[in-house]
């Protein structure tokens, strides 16, 4: 199954910072979805600033328009805001991209665990994330 980009994706204006406050926070909100719906398509938990640009997710090749580095500096920002981002150092260089926050990951599996009649009994990461209970149930991977 192929990714399905945004609508936003082919509109040049996207790959650049709008000054209109509302409107970057829409475009901001728009980034943040990409991004996430991007990493978790491809199955990616780490991404290095430097190489993301060159990455399909920035750099719009059939348009020829790529999102710069301060504003890829900024979507993480956003990300790291949200939750669903950790810097990995101190440069900022490496993150850690969690397509859900570890709330929501707690409250999915609570869920699971309730309907299947499992409160009060262990699991391991491993069980929860491959385990035949919860294949099909958007558990995997952690």
């Amino acid at each position: 199954m192929s990714f399905e980009w945004p609508w936003q994706y082919n509109f040049p204006p996207f790959f650049t910072l709008q000054p209109n406050v509302d409107t970057r926070q829409k475009q901001l909100a728009a980034w943040c979805s990409l991004a996430l719906s991007y990493c978790r398509h491809h199955k990616l938990y780490t991404l290095d600033v430097m190489e993301a640009q060159e990455s399909p997710m920035f750099n719009n090749k059939k348009i020829e328009r790529k999102l710069s580095m301060e504003a890829i500096q900024v979507v993480f920002e956003e990300l790291r805001k949200k939750g669903n981002l950790e810097w990995l150092d101190k440069n900022k260089s490496r993150c850690l991209v969690m397509w859900r926050r570890p709330e929501e990951w707690g409250k999915l599996i609570y869920q699971w665990v309730s309907k299947n009649g499992m409160v009060n009994s262990v699991f391991t990461l491993y069980e929860l994330s491959n385990g035949d209970d919860t294949e099909g149930e958007g558990m995997a991977p952690f």
